[in-house]
Order: C-alpha cells, then sequence, then structure tokens
C-alpha cells in the first residue's frame, strides 16, 4: 500500500517507496518532483505485481554499439506501455459480448441482465492490438530545433501507445457495476463536461448506478459528505456551466482508508479527473485494489489547465484557458496603449509550464515580452527585462507583459511552506514586477508565511532614471478557472470521457486517457505523471513566440 505524499519523483536512481497503512492523502495536482517514484513495467515483466523500476528512463544505459539496441528499446518500451489488466490477478475472468453497440440500438433504459448478444457486422470496435504512433516527425540531427532523440545519431525509432476506445468484449455485466466519478485539485474548464459525458457513456453500456463522489477524495472520509446519485437527467445541462457539479478539494484520507471505502460502498469502477498529484493517488489507489485482489478498474482523466502532463497533445481547459486568457491581455493592452508610458503586466496560470502564457501570448499578438518558468531572465542589467521595457517604451510609448505564476521564482523570498496538497506555495512574481508587496498568510500546514518584495522593479527603476511609467497589473486566474469550456474543449471532455468508460468496460486499470499526436490513447499512469511537462526553449512553439514578441534573451 501507498505512501503518496511523495510518490513521484524525477530522480531515476531513487528506489520505489512501499506504501503504508498511515499514510495519509496529500497529493491533488502538486508538485510531482515532491512524489515517491511510481511502479514501472520492466522488459519481460507482466502481471500487476511485476517489478517495478523508476518510470523517469534515459538513454544513458543504452548500449548503443550493441547492433539490437534499437530492438531491444523497443521491447521494453513495449512492456513499460503494456495497460494494467484485470486478468493480471483474475486470469479466469470471462469476458462477455459489449453491450456498447451503436447499431440497432434499443432504448438505453432497457433490461441488461442476460442480454449480451452483439452485432457482429458491426465495426464500430478497437482491436486490442491497435496503437497510436508517439511522434511523428523525424529529426535528422540532434541540433534540429525541438529534436527528441534517444540515440547520437538521431535514430528513428517507433514508439507506439495503445488506441483508445470501444472493445468487443468486455469484463463487468452493467447490472453488476457500481461506478464512481471524483474531481480533484482546483477547478478547470470542462471538469463538468467529462462528468456529463462519463455518465452519458455508462447509461449506454447499461450502467444504472452511478455517483458522485463530493469533494475529491475527501469524500471517501467525511460522514457528512453523502455520494450524489448520478443519471442523464441530472447531468443534462451541467456541461453549460463552469465548476464542477461535485466540487473539488486537495488532500484526503490514507490510500488504505479510501480502498475501504470501495469495498463498503461496493464501487467497482472509479473514475478519477485530476492532474499529476490526482494520478499519483489514482495509481497508489489501483495497487492497493490489486494488492488485495480486488476487481475494480481506476480509470484517470488528465485534468491541468497548465497542460503539463507528459506525452498528450493537451489537456481539457487549456485551450479554454488560452482563448480566456486574451480578454486579459487585450485589456493591460488597451490599459497600456492609453496611458502615458503605460505597462500592462499580465500573470497567468503556469507553476512548473509555460504553455498557456506562451499560447496566450501567441495567439494575441499584443505581448512584447513572454515570462516562463523554463526560461530564466534577469530584471536587471543591459540585456534585462527592464532595460528592454525602456527600449519600449522610448519606441512604443507602452508595453504589455505576460508572466506565468511560476516563473522568476529564484528573484523571490522562498519559503518552505506547501498548501493542502503539497504544491510549494509560490511567491506573486506578478505583484513583484509591478509593486511593493508585503503580505502574511496562514496556511493549513500551521506555517506563517511572510512573502517580501521590498522594492517593485518597475516603478523604482523607472522613477530612478527619471522616465515616467504607468504600471497595471490583472490577475485573471480565477476568472479563467471558473468558466464553462469553449467548444475545443467541449469536444475533447466528450471524447475523453466517452474513452474512459471504455477503458474500464475493456477491463484496464490504473490508466489514464488522452490525446497523443491527434489520437486518442491509453497510457499506465506512471508514464505520464513522472515529471511535469515542459516548454522547450529549444522548440519551434517557443521560437513563434520569440518571433512574435520580438523580445530578447534576457540574460
Amino acid at each position: 500500500m501507498g505512501s503518496i505524499s511523495h510518490v513521484i519523483t524525477t530522480n531515476p536512481t531513487l528506489p520505489h517507496l512501499p506504501f503504508t497503512r498511515s499514510t495519509t492523502l496529500r497529493f491533488s495536482c502538486f508538485n510531482p518532483r515532491l512524489l515517491p517514484l511510481p511502479p514501472t513495467r520492466v522488459a519481460g515483466k507482466v502481471g500487476v505485481f511485476a517489478e517495478v523500476s523508476s518510470p523517469s528512463r534515459t538513454t544513458s544505459g543504452i548500449d548503443f554499439s550493441d547492433p539490437d539496441w534499437k530492438t531491444k528499446f523497443q521491447q521494453d518500451w513495449e512492456a513499460r506501455f503494456r495497460l494494467p489488466h484485470l486478468t493480471d490477478i483474475f486470469p479466469d475472468a470471462p469476458p462477455i459480448p459489449s453491450t456498447f453497440c451503436l447499431k440497432m440500438r434499443t432504448s438505453i433504459d432497457r433490461d441488461f441482465p442476460g442480454h449480451y448478444s452483439s452485432y457482429e457486422d458491426w465495426h464500430g470496435y478497437i482491436n486490442n492490438n491497435d496503437r497510436v504512433l508517439l511522434k511523428t516527425i523525424y529529426y535528422s540531427s540532434p541540433t534540429s530545433a525541438g529534436a527528441e532523440c534517444i540515440d547520437p545519431d538521431c535514430t528513428w525509432v517507433e514508439q507506439w501507445v495503445h488506441r483508445a476506445g470501444p472493445r468487443e468484449k468486455i469484463y463487468y455485466k452493467p447490472e453488476e457495476v457500481k461506478a464512481a466519478i471524483i474531481t480533484c485539485g482546483g477547478l478547470c474548464p470542462g471538469l463538468n463536461d467529462v462528468i456529463r459525458q462519463i455518465v452519458i457513456t455508462l447509461e449506454i453500456y447499461g450502467v444504472k448506478n452511478i455517483v458522485g463522489i463530493p469533494f475529491g477524495y475527501r469524500g471517501f472520509s467525511d460522514k457528512e459528505l453523502t455520494e450524489v446519485p448520478l443519471s442523464r437527467k441530472v447531468v443534462q445541462n451541467i456541461h453549460l456551466s463552469g465548476g464542477s457539479l461535485l466540487g473539488v478539494s486537495r488532500g484526503g484520507p490514507a490510500v488504505s482508508d479510501i480502498v475501504d471505502s470501495l469495498e463498503e460502498r461496493g464501487i467497482n469502477m472509479l473514475f478519477v479527473l485530476g492532474g499529476n498529484g490526482t494520478h499519483a493517488g489514482a495509481n497508489a489507489i489501483h495497487h492497493e485494489c490489486c494488492k488485495r485482489r480486488l476487481k475494480v478498474s481506476v480509470i484517470g482523466v488528465p485534468k491541468t489547465i497548465d497542460n503539463d502532463i507528459l506525452l498528450m497533445d493537451k489537456t481539457f481547459g487549456f485551450d479554454t484557458a488560452v482563448e480566456e486568457a486574451q480578454r486579459a491581455i487585450n485589456s493591460a493592452y488597451i490599459e497600456a496603449h492609453s496611458a502615458y508610458h503605460g505597462i500592462g503586466v499580465v500573470k497567468l496560470m503556469g507553476r512548473s509550464s509555460g504553455f498557456i502564457a506562451m499560447q496566450a501570448s501567441l495567439s494575441s499578438g499584443q505581448v512584447d515580452i513572454c515570462l516562463i518558468p523554463e526560461v530564466p531572465f534577469n530584471f536587471h542589467g543591459p540585456h534585462g527585462v527592464l532595460s528592454h521595457l525602456k527600449f519600449l517604451l522610448e519606441t512604443k510609448g507602452s508595453a504589455v507583459v505576460c508572466v506565468a505564476e511560476g516563473a522568476g521564482q529564484n528573484l523571490l523570498q522562498k519559503t518552505n511552506a506547501t498548501d493542502a496538497s503539497g504544491n510549494v506555495v509560490l511567491g506573486d512574481i506578478g505583484v513583484y514586477i509591478q509593486q511593493e508587496y508585503r503580505k502574511t498568510k496562514q496556511y493549513s500546514v500551521n506555517i506563517q508565511i511572510e512573502f517580501e518584495a521590498n522594492f517593485h522593479p518597475i516603478k523604482k527603476y523607472f522613477k530612478e532614471i527619471g522616465i515616467h511609467a504607468d504600471v497595471k497589473y490583472i490577475d485573471p486566474t480565477y476568472m479563467i478557472r471558473a468558466i464553462r469550456a469553449n467548444a475545443s474543449d467541449g469536444i475533447l471532455c466528450t471524447v475523453l470521457g466517452q474513452n474512459a468508460v471504455h477503458g474500464a468496460f475493456a477491463g484496464y486499470s490504473g490508466i489514464t486517457v488522452g490525446l497523443c499526436n491527434t489520437h486518442y490513447a491509453y497510457f499506465p499512469i506512471p508514464e505520464v505523471i513522472s515529471h511535469p511537462r515542459l516548454v522547450d526553449p529549444n522548440s519551434r512553439m517557443w521560437h513563434r513566440c520569440l518571433t512574435s514578441t520580438g523580445q530578447p534573451d534576457f540574460i
């Protein structure tokens, strides 16, 4: 059983840490660098209790002089990305014909027990051997922009992941299923869309017992929180509103207590909507269920507005966030453009990854400086941010700065404080840039934190050099988190919810679903949460952003 206060780490040399009953959950959407290692399959090993090793594989252990290295790499890749299945612990579990068929359907409220005939002429099922190609670009040189190479020669190696979708054979009888849905971490556009589609798809399979667990993992232990019965009628219009029908929270009880609750409630399908930390918890729950030999499918749906999940094109809520950020950037531009020597500063989400700031800056066409966590910068000096702002005021008369919340943390006073999820409490880079800031806040961990920025770089700088600067600061974070999903995210959420249910009925567990190379795929959870996905400073997308803003290197 598992300790998940630090279930994942980026250190590939650390051993896997065993789980203990006394450990409490403190993992919802927090920095995965604080988590213990999740198990990852080793080549040649199968079954849920296969030998484990670090998921943070590097190519340093590959002998490229071995003529068979490529074959060995692909075999290891296939073993790592093999999907955990109920037959790993129940080898005699009988498959039955799928109750999901979109041909010659009767009403979804028909009586399913004993009726498992399938239409053999319907070709809408996914074969278990179907795969999605992870990478499609052949880099001829390691020096190519954005190159992702396995060996020094950038040899082309095919890397495949499992295609998502309905299977012809399923491992649950719908009338025996009790499905539960939880939403963890912070709010994100699209949560209600995913909840809605999971419920609708479950009902099409014939499931009648569907519940929501309120306020994330906390709902498994808090006796005052009761299950929320869900049906198509209940969820029909919830996607028209932002937030989560079920509520969200961070942290929660011990893994053992959660699995005890699953047993007591008779839940055998659990759909977990959350980010890296929440998925770490889902993976620990999956392994505890395997340890107890429980027939439970635990399926993740990646929810991170920062778009920082590995191997996936994007996560739901990201497109909406980028679109809504345009309003803030446009407001900052108007404020700056309308003032004498106006400077607009917009802070956007992005603790470790600057995807929102980068994409919003690129799409707006109004940003002069984009600052993200992955790219270091200096404020002062001849090549610093302040010097470039002076140049912009002299040449344009105004400037707009877009900064990700995790950028420039080295400039702020560090603390050891964490929130309920284990996230390190960040200093406010936006306020630091714009004005003097001194604030004391009491956190649930009973630590007094004092953030200090005893000078205000922009205002102080321009005052010292005798140039007037009118600085406006906008933080739209909570406005963005709370809105409903746009059309693009609505489609993504719908398909993710459907495929989560398909994966559960197919007998998989300990997996998550995502968009990979424009196709939907299943991934073992450990492979996507070993560390956050980051913006590559040498990627074409970051180069495009720099071309748009015209900013120099601030080093």
